[in-house]
């Protein structure tokens, strides 16, 4: 779901906070006010952790299991896990909870007044990983980036106290980007996982077999479906993009961040001729400042 960066180790909580670095958007830049750098970074430990618990990436050794109280012997089923990181949340709202990325979290929750709902989904999101492999349209898709990669925004929007119902439809079209962008980045890490992100019917649009995916490098089939895909994701990044101009401030260059990493990753990706299977293109940090310029300016 999204990208696991280099495997945790250590003290889990500041194993899982390091791999802000490793995202395509900014997490909690200096320039914001220390507060919302706190709860923001309170809001990503969650969401990496219950990726992380998804995806099977936790650091050797148990120890978030042992936190969240799931027994040695079942330290390897996710669902297991999922369940009790949705019971250590439920306590982040009326008890104190055992991980300490909980605990981290519970002070902004009560700070921000956040409510559990976009927690819950991202969590949802994660069951719904060890149970659905294939996305037979891009309706389907989209419904599971609703889950995914949406909540995400709905909690930076009420952490810097700016939702609105028009800013939280363009933080939903950002988000769904964002994630659609990561998924073209991870085909091949995710067809390892046996997760096709691409949707079936795309697939038999440009002939593509899933057994392409598999290659070590794409073949024209497999390029034009990504670059088709790639241009549904700028499309979003366009559609969300006018909520940067209408926040002020240290947030817009927040906002304009995280537009400008999708675009930055696109641009990535068609840069490698749209062919994603040797690993995942980097845009490069001149890209990304020139991406968040023209995002800036209100420039496409």
């Amino acid at each position: 779901m999204t990208e696991t960066g280099t495997a945790r180790t250590g003290d889990p909580e500041r194993g899982t906070l390091a791999k802000a670095g490793t995202e395509n958007f900014p997490v909690a830049p200096f320039f914001l006010p220390r507060a919302w750098r706190e709860d923001l970074m309170a809001v990503y430990g969650f969401a990496r952790l219950v990726d992380d618990i998804g995806d099977g990436d936790l650091a050797p050794g148990g120890a978030d299991a042992r936190l969240l109280g799931v027994a040695p012997q079942d330290a390897d089923d996710r669902l297991l896990l999922l369940d009790a990181f949705e019971a250590d949340l439920g306590r982040v709202f009326d008890d104190t909870p055992n991980h300490p990325l909980l605990r981290r979290l519970q002070h902004t929750v009560r700070r921000r007044d956040l409510t559990p709902e976009p927690f819950l989904a991202l969590i949802a999101a994660n069951r719904q990983d060890q149970l659905v492999k294939r996305y037979e349209t891009y309706d389907d898709l989209l419904a599971y980036c609703e889950l995914s990669a949406n909540p995400v925004g709905h909690l930076v929007l009420a952490v810097t106290g700016t939702a609105t119902p028009e800013r939280i439809r363009h933080s939903d079209a950002i988000c769904t980007a964002l994630q659609i962008v990561e998924h073209l980045q991870d085909v091949a890490e995710d067809l390892g996982r046996d997760r096709v992100y691409l949707p079936a019917e795309d697939l038999k649009r440009f002939h593509v077999q899933e057994a392409d995916l598999a290659a070590p490098t794409a073949g024209a089939s497999v390029r034009a479906l990504v670059a088709y895909e790639a241009e549904r994701a700028r499309d979003l990044l366009d559609e969300g993009a006018p909520l940067v101009g209408s926040v002020d401030g240290r947030l817009r260059l927040l906002l304009a961040g995280f537009v400008a990493g999708g675009r930055a990753a696109v641009h990535a990706i068609a840069a490698a001729g749209f062919d994603v299977l040797p690993g995942p293109p980097k845009p490069g940090k001149l890209r990304l400042l020139r991406e968040a310029g023209a995002t800036l300016r209100g420039e496409g």
